[in-house]
């Protein structure tokens, strides 16, 4: 599933976010660049011409990267977005091999379809201001195969709540309610102010105040201002504990969930998220996106939107670095050659670690930057299984999504203990030739970088590594697919490695993203201390998931446009609910 997961569409409704998996793009993408649906992707088409002078320059395509340049040339501004790789979307691109399209990364949304203005989700909220939206088809829920057995996470009312009854006990169920109660102020309140209202400079009370009536009658402030201030910056596990929740089968399907969200535990995932994610899915119309195509429609609906309003993607386009002249971000340097200035601000989409790379210490104009990189500490990496298999005889009733957790000993980030499967195909079919089903299970925020540091891509050790660390996924699928093996044989398969992801989407140390601890650290914003220099992307506020990263890409674009600008988007945004 990834991480990301808040919340679900409401069929009709005004609220609804979630997506997982991350769409922070390093200036790398994947292979091959489409327009299609489950027909394949595109051709890469032709370079452009790099513009010698732009308003604002975009280092890096993920998802984040793309939401401010399409938010930015929507309001006129001139846009560029430089891409490393040779297809946009970094970590949520996708890609076609053997007849099989595969999503790389984020294979768990919400919030997507429905009519426009209906969404609390930033990434559709993006796609409803752009003109685009994305096809997808609904579900209701995934499996969990736990130590205890099989458990049904659903979005259907009441069985949520009935399964924990069936699996966990009566204890477990009755803990959960108080959760919920306990939870309900925070999840109103987050719900209250939504990302395309901020923005990361002195304006911000101006936009953020539409909102604030809506935070005061959540009832966020009934306990007074620090506990509000406690609640809304601090950890989940604060509220667990506050609301005696002592339940160990509960307690540990509380990790799981923060950990497939955020890549941490209850004791370090905001709470916020996790109030707002639940609060959702206990409404009685909710329902789960798959996106018709794969994660490549969004990406490509993004691009369709930015390039409707002016921007230009440019890919195979490595930066090499952020020009700083008189103390400011000036342009980009390319790897290849060349030079693109920005007249208004440079925004890297790239992690915190990679934008400090960018940028030359000696022309630093301050040191926030530095010590921000610094002070983030890197998740666990990745390994990714692709297969493309035999489909005859599947149960009609597969799903699209499972997760697999080995044992609650060692809790649930031990290395490799948990195990992400998605099998589109249960959905959208034509993601593989015909009888056939694409299956992707991987490791997420639980392989240790260092295990693969010092080895050569292609190497005989690094093979004889993918192999032995690729099998606990073949062993997770056979929980769901028995004779996956079998199904397999002859097939495609492919194993991606921390290093595959270090190297292809430019990722410092392939990680998963930042590992923020709520109460302890605070996100970084937008700004990085250098003027002209803005950051979106998963190592910013509001962190680590599609919802997430899209709205940093709003945040960015808002601090970037005059806040007058910003007031008119947001009168926009209202008048489609309506």
């Amino acid at each position: 599933m990834g991480a990301g997961a808040v919340g679900a569409r409401r069929r009709g409704g005004a609220a609804g976010a979630g997506c997982s998996g991350r769409g922070a793009g390093a200036g790398a993408g994947g292979r091959g660049r489409g327009r299609g649906r489950g027909a394949g992707r595109a051709l890469l088409p032709p370079a452009r011409a790099l513009p010698a002078e732009v308003d604002v320059a975009v280092v890096g395509a993920g998802l984040g990267g793309l939401v401010c340049a399409g938010l930015l040339a929507r309001q006129g501004l001139s846009v560029a977005v430089l891409e490393a790789h040779t297809a946009p979307g970094g970590c949520a691109h996708s890609f076609r091999r053997g007849g099989f399209e595969f999503d790389s990364g984020p294979s768990f949304f919400a919030g997507l379809s429905g009519p426009p203005g209906t969404s609390s989700n930033p990434l559709r909220q993006a796609l409803d201001l752009l003109g685009e939206e994305v096809e997808c088809r609904n579900y209701a829920g995934w499996d969990c195969y736990l130590p205890e057995g099989r458990f049904r996470c659903s979005v259907r009312p009441g069985e949520y709540e009935r399964e924990l009854q069936r699996v966990g006990g009566p204890d477990a169920a009755a803990q959960f309610a108080r959760l919920q109660a306990a939870m309900q102020p925070l999840a109103r309140a987050s719900e209250a102010l939504g990302f395309a209202a901020f923005r990361s400079d002195l304006a911000a009370p101006l936009t953020l105040a539409r909102g604030l009536a809506d935070v005061g009658r959540s009832g966020i402030f009934n306990g007074g201002p620090f506990k509000a201030a406690r609640l809304l910056n601090g950890p989940f596990g604060g509220i667990v504990d506050d609301a005696g929740i002592t339940d160990p089968f509960l307690l540990n399907l509380l990790d799981l969930e923060c950990f497939v969200l955020s890549g941490m535990t209850a004791r370090d995932t905001l709470a916020p998220e996790m109030a707002f994610m639940y609060a959702e899915r206990s409404k009685g119309d909710t329902a789960l996106d798959y996106p018709v195509g794969g994660v490549g429609a969004i990406v490509d609906a993004l691009v369709r939107g930015l390039e409707r309003w002016g921007g230009t993607l440019h890919l195979a386009s490595p930066v090499a670095g952020v020009e700083i002249e008189g103390g400011r971000a000036s342009g980009v340097r390319l790897e290849g050659g060349g030079f693109v200035r920005a007249r208004r601000a440079v925004v890297s989409n790239a992690s915190g670690w990679d934008t400090e790379r960018l940028v030359a210490p000696g022309s630093l104009a301050r040191e926030p930057l530095h010590r921000r990189a610094g002070d983030l500490q890197p998740l666990d990496s990745f390994v990714h299984l692709h297969l493309g298999i035999d489909a005859a005889g599947l149960p009609e009733d597969l799903g699209i999504h499972h997760l697999v957790v080995n044992s609650w000993e060692g809790g649930v980030e031990a290395p490799r203990n948990v195990v992400n499967v998605s099998i589109p195909t249960a959905l959208d079919p034509s993601l593989a030739p015909e009888g056939k089903a694409v299956i992707h299970a991987y490791y997420a925020a639980n392989e240790p970088f260092a295990d693969w540091k010092g080895l050569e891509r292609g190497s005989p050790e690094y093979a004889d590594l993918k192999a032995k660390r690729s099998e606990g996924l073949w062993e997770g699928l056979e929980r769901i697919i028995p004779d996956v093996r079998q199904r397999a044989a002859g097939g495609v398969a492919l194993v991606g490695s921390p290093l595959t992801h270090q190297h292809f989407n430019r990722r410092h140390r392939g990680s998963y993203g930042p590992g923020v601890r709520a109460g302890r650290q605070e996100w970084p914003t937008c700004k990085t201390g250098v003027p002209g220099l803005l950051q979106c992307g998963d190592s910013t506020f509001p962190g680590i998931g599609v919802p997430a990263v899209a709205g940093s890409g709003f945040i960015a674009a808002n601090t970037v446009m005059p806040v007058w600008d910003h007031l008119k988007m947001l009168d926009e945004m209202e008048a489609m609910a309506v």
